[in-house]
């Protein structure tokens, strides 16, 4: 078992959650993606699909046009921070794999970390959101593109890094060549490589 706390960013499409999901199996260590949605809904008594929804629209009119609470945050500020609690609290915990909403930001002074990102070409992205997510092909460029735009605000407003920027994590990854198999792979032997130094 890994003593390290893992966080993955990913661009969409790029397979970066498959990659969290094979790597925290091969290190029997738990696996975070959406389920901090549902302990953040269980946390605020938010429901998970307003959670994500302001995780996908930090910017939208549809939030701030909501009441703020007693605070006098924005609801997706409120998020943020309901998230980023579960975030510290989980790798508080132990070992585990975190799988985006800015862990790598949340974490910065955790020790013990790796802090990934898994990128791909487009053309690899787009196949991959036909082939597993069913997106349409007449609608798979603008369906990447919005995700991505949407991640990067919502990582650019939180942080005060860059999303995808290399300097923002220790290691980045392209899925397009390696495929996903052998990214994990990759991580795993350089996370038991830099154990095996510790």
């Amino acid at each position: 078992m890994s003593c390290l706390i893992v966080t993955i960013g990913r661009e969409y499409g790029s397979g970066g959650s498959l990659v969290a999901k094979k790597l925290a199996d091969a290190l029997s260590i738990p696996f975070y993606d959406k389920q901090l949605i549902e302990i953040a809904a269980k946390e605020t008594g938010l429901s998970e699909e307003f959670i994500r929804e302001a995780e996908q629209h930090r910017t939208s009119s549809f939030l701030y046009n909501l009441s703020f609470s007693s605070r006098n945050l924005p609801v997706s500020d409120q998020v943020f921070i309901a998230e980023s609690k579960v975030i510290k609290r989980v790798a508080g915990e132990g070992p585990c794999v975190i799988v985006g909403r800015c862990a790598n930001y949340v974490l910065r002074e955790q020790k013990n970390c790796l802090h990934v990102f898994i990128h791909a070409p487009l053309s690899d992205r787009f196949q991959r959101a036909k082939e597993e997510y069913r997106i349409p092909a007449d609608e798979v460029q603008a369906c990447v593109l919005k995700h991505d735009k949407a991640r990067a605000a919502y990582y650019n407003y939180f942080t005060t890094g860059q999303w995808g920027k290399c300097q923002d994590y220790d290691i980045t990854l392209n899925s397009g060549t390696l495929g996903i198999d052998t990214a994990a792979g990759a991580l795993l032997d350089l996370i038991q490589k830099k154990e095996a130094t510790i």
